[in-house]
C-alpha cells in the first residue's frame, strides 16, 4: 500500500458520493464493517459521522485506526482503500457535518435530528487503488 498522500485522481475519485464501508476493532480484536457517508476534506482527512452511542465510535476511541473501502458504484471491481487513524472526535454542534453528508450523498439535509451525534476526522496513512484486476494508480 502507498503511504500518504493520495494522487489527485484519487482526490476525484473520493469526491464523489461513492458507496463506501468502514472497518474498525472491537476492543478485543475483532473486525467490525459498517456501510457509511464519507466526505474527503480539502486537508486531505476523511469526515465521518456517526450517533453517539455507536459502537463503532467506542472501537475508535479505544483504538483509533479505522479502514474505509470507496466503491465505483458501476463497478465495485473498482474501489480506494484507506487505512488511517482518527485525529478529531467532536461533537456534531448543530448537525452542521451530517447535513453536509446527506447534501453530498442526498441532496437534502439529514431528517434525524434528535440523537446527538459526533463528527470524526481521519488522516490517512496508506491507501490502495484497484480497477481492473489490478492494483491502480487512480
Amino acid at each position: 500500500m502507498p503511504e500518504a498522500p493520495l494522487p489527485e485522481a484519487a482526490f476525484t475519485f473520493l469526491r464523489q458520493p461513492n458507496p463506501a464501508v468502514m472497518a474498525t476493532v472491537t476492543s478485543k480484536g475483532k473486525p467490525v464493517s459498517v456501510p457509511t457517508w464519507y466526505l474527503i476534506e480539502d486537508d486531505g482527512r476523511i469526515m465521518l459521522c456517526m450517533n453517539s452511542d455507536r459502537a463503532r465510535l467506542k472501537h475508535l476511541r479505544s483504538n483509533g485506526y479505522v479502514s474505509l473501502t470507496v466503491l465505483d458504484p458501476t463497478n465495485w471491481g473498482t474501489h480506494l482503500s484507506v487505512q488511517g487513524h482518527v485525529v478529531s472526535i467532536e461533537p456534531d454542534e448543530g448537525f452542521v457535518n451530517i447535513d453536509r453528508l446527506s447534501q453530498h450523498f442526498h441532496g437534502k439535509e439529514y431528517p434525524a435530528k434528535d440523537s446527538p451525534l459526533v463528527t470524526v476526522h481521519l488522516e490517512i496513512d496508506r491507501w490502495l487503488g484497484w480497477a481492473g484486476g489490478r492494483a491502480s494508480q487512480f
